[in-house]
Order: structure tokens, then C-alpha cells, then sequence
């Protein structure tokens, strides 16, 4: 088990080849939620996430017989990145493995560092299959992305950094995947404050950190499926574990509207890009999972790596969650005059229509009937629920669509 000592040389080791990223306050997550919140913004590093930091210390220690040979990993995207830049800046060649599913601009950002991509599987614990079996194959030195000693170590500087940016800190809120992060972040954290509370966050799409110390060990659960894909880890690390179980004080989970809802108040509130797994640490805030009101609290926002098109996507169903969009279903006489009449009580509560969509075939529609899905815009769930009790005063049935 690391220990303070390994994370100070760390820092040593990489601080000239990183950014040393802000921790400053958030007024807008601290009305929200009503703690005095930081924010620590990995994802301002160079390649987009916290991951470099253990990446690059483990590197550094490799013996120049490892460089020689190249190295290889496993990743969803961010650790990918860290291996392959700091890899290549140093002259090492490195073969990445990557899920099938990983989003496109992770692996063209990981191709664009150098690095030779292979996909395979569809999710970490398959692509870690084959990566083990070409590094078997090829001689290749395994840079883990996360149950590695020098891998926390390197994240654990962020702990270090955390105790210097912010007088007083209470807690610190971190994403667990495997376990790297917060291990090191807890250790660095603990050792130098015992106070300090430290709390992570998994998705509950794959909650392995909560199963093993449920279980009392690493337990492996079924494959799913992600926004916080960089966080999806079905099992615990070995080392990672026990260094939960000695400095972390709780582990909650967010689900995916809860993700997605944070990544949409970050961008809109707070001018700031995450991806699913680095929204969870604010996730878990706006959501109430912790109880810190009135405390001074740091969030890591672990990474900003996200493909636009998928950002859509979530942006939309955090608009859902928000109450900002709302998609009804109503049957409706079909003449002339009729969707007229509807907009017309749509526009008395100040409703924006996004979208119309008719049916006159499906549905369990009559003869001289019509279906309409309506998308609308409006301001908030109070908003949807006066609307809705207005369509029934006025006689129109309806269904809410999820």
C-alpha cells in the first residue's frame, strides 16, 4: 500500500510536465446546494483529464529496457490519453486498447498522441483481456490504469494540491472508477488532515466500489452501460480497495438523469465542460447524497472529454430532467382548427413548442382521430404541472412521455 511519502515523490517526479489546475469556489453550486463548494478542474489538463498525473509518474519509473520495448493499456478514453502523450513526449512507443464503444474523440484524441488503438470488447474488462494478452505477446510493459502504485501515487498529488488550494477544507467529493483516484486522493488527503472528510461517487450503472465493501473484496459485477463511461469499471482494484477501506468515508452512487443533469448545470452555470464520470462528484452534491450543508467542500471535476454529438444528447435529457422539456401525447379530432385551438391554450401558459408530430395509423387511433406528440419548452416542473392541469381544465386528455 502507498503511502504520503510515495505521493510527495510524485509530485516531485511529474509537477514540471503538469498543470497545476485551479480549486477555486463555485457561488453557483454553493446557492444550489448550500455549501461552501470548490471546484478542482482536471479538466483543464493538457490531454482532458486527471489521468496523466499517474500515467506520467509511472513513466518515470520505468526502466529504460521497458521504454525500449514500448508499453501497453487498457482505458476508456482518458487513461488512454495520459499514456499515449506522455508516452510519445518521451520518445516511447505505446499500444492502447479500447473498447468498441468508446466515444469517437477519444480515440482519435489517443491515435493523435501516436499511440498504436486497438478495439476490442465491448467494455474495459474485455479490452484489459486483450491488452494482457498483447503485452504477453509482444513483451510490453502494462501501465494499469489504475491498480498500480506509481498510477495513485500520481493521483494522489491532486490530494496534496487540494490540502494547499483550500483553507479549512471539510470534504472532498471524488468519482471512483477503479478506485486509482480516490485511493491516492484519500491517502494524500488523510495523512495530511484526518478531518477531512473523503467521499466517493460511482454511477449506479456499475457500483463496483460499493459492492466490494459490501463483499469485503473486489467482486466483478455484469457489464453495463454508461454516460459516465470513464467510470464504469466492474471491478474494484485490489490495491484501490484497501486503501477505500482505510481513508474513505463513504461511497454513494448517482444515476443517469443525475449525471446528466449536473453536466448540463456545468456547462449552462457554470461555463464548464465535464463528461459523465466528471459531473458525478457534483452530481452526487446537487443530488442531496451527502450530507455537508454548511461545510466547505471540493469536488473533483475529474475530466472534459466528451463527444459532441452524445453531449447533445445528454444536454437534452438534462432538459427533461430539469423540467425543461416535456413531451405530451394527446388524441385529438382530426379537422381543420383543431391543433390551432391547442397551441392557443399551449400559448396562455407561456409554453414554447418544440416539436409536432401526427399519427393518424398507429396508437390505437380511430377513424377521423389523430395522435399528437407535442415537445415543448417550459420553465421548470411547476411550470409542466400548471400546463397539464390547464390541458385537462380545457378538456384535453393527455399523456405525459418519458
Amino acid at each position: 500500500m502507498i503511502g504520503l511519502a510515495d505521493i510527495e515523490e510524485a509530485r516531485r517526479r511529474i509537477q514540471s510536465a503538469l498543470y497545476l489546475s485551479p480549486c477555486g469556489p463555485s457561488h453557483v453550486l454553493g446557492k444550489l446546494t448550500g455549501c461552501n463548494v470548490h471546484l478542482k478542474l482536471e479538466n483543464l489538463q493538457m490531454t482532458g483529464s486527471f489521468k496523466e498525473r499517474g500515467a506520467l509518474n509511472k513513466i518515470l519509473t520505468l526502466s529504460p529496457e521497458e521504454c525500449a520495448k514500448g508499453v501497453i493499456t487498457a482505458s476508456a478514453g482518458n487513461h488512454a490519453q495520459g499514456v499515449a502523450y506522455h508516452a510519445a513526449s518521451r520518445g516511447i512507443s505505446s499500444v492502447i486498447c479500447m473498447p468498441v464503444t468508446t466515444p469517437l474523440v477519444k480515440v482519435m484524441a489517443t491515435r493523435g498522441h501516436g499511440a498504436e488503438v486497438v478495439l476490442s470488447g465491448n467494455n474495459y474488462d474485455e479490452a484489459y483481456e486483450e491488452a494482457l494478452r498483447r503485452r504477453d505477446a509482444r513483451g510490453l510493459t502494462l501501465v494499469h490504469p489504475f491498480d498500480d502504485d506509481a498510477i495513485i501515487a500520481g493521483q494522489g498529488t491532486i490530494g496534496l494540491e487540494l490540502m494547499e488550494q483550500v483553507v479549512d477544507l471539510d470534504a472532498v467529493v471524488v468519482p471512483i472508477g477503479g478506485g486509482g483516484l480516490i485511493g491516492g486522493i484519500a491517502c494524500a488527503v488523510k495523512e495530511r488532515n484526518p478531518r477531512v472528510q473523503v467521499f466517493g461517487v460511482q454511477t449506479a450503472r456499475v457500483p463496483s466500489m460499493v459492492a466490494a465493501l459490501a463483499a469485503g473484496a473486489p467482486t466483478t459485477l455484469p457489464a453495463a452501460t454508461s454516460i459516465a463511461d470513464g467510470i464504469a469499471v466492474r471491478r474494484a482494484g485490489v490495491q484501490t480497495f484497501a486503501l477505500v477501506q482505510r481513508y474513505v468515508d463513504g461511497v454513494v452512487t448517482v444515476d443517469e438523469e443525475e449525471i446528466a443533469n449536473a453536466i448540463l448545470v456545468m456547462l449552462e452555470r457554470e461555463k464548464t465542460l465535464t463528461e459523465g464520470a466528471g459531473a458525478a462528484s457534483v452530481a452526487a452534491l446537487l443530488n442531496q447524497k451527502l450530507s455537508l450543508a454548511g461545510k466547505k467542500v471540493a469536488l473533483i471535476v475529474a475530466g472534459g472529454n466528451i463527444d459532441v454529438n452524445f453531449l447533445a444528447r445528454i444536454i437534452e435529457r438534462g432538459l427533461v430532467k430539469d423540467g425543461r422539456l416535456v413531451r405530451l401525447r394527446l388524441k385529438l379530432p382530426d379537422h381543420p382548427g383543431v391543433l390551432h385551438k391547442l397551441t392557443g391554450v399551449i400559448t396562455q401558459f407561456r409554453a414554447n413548442v418544440i416539436k409536432v408530430e401526427h399519427d393518424r395509423t398507429y396508437f390505437g387511433v380511430g377513424l377521423g382521430d389523430t395522435m399528437v406528440d407535442i415537445t415543448l419548452e417550459t420553465r421548470g416542473q411547476g411550470h409542466i404541472e400548471e400546463l397539464l392541469q390547464g390541458l385537462s381544465n380545457e378538456g384535453y386528455p393527455h399523456e405525459r412521455l418519458v
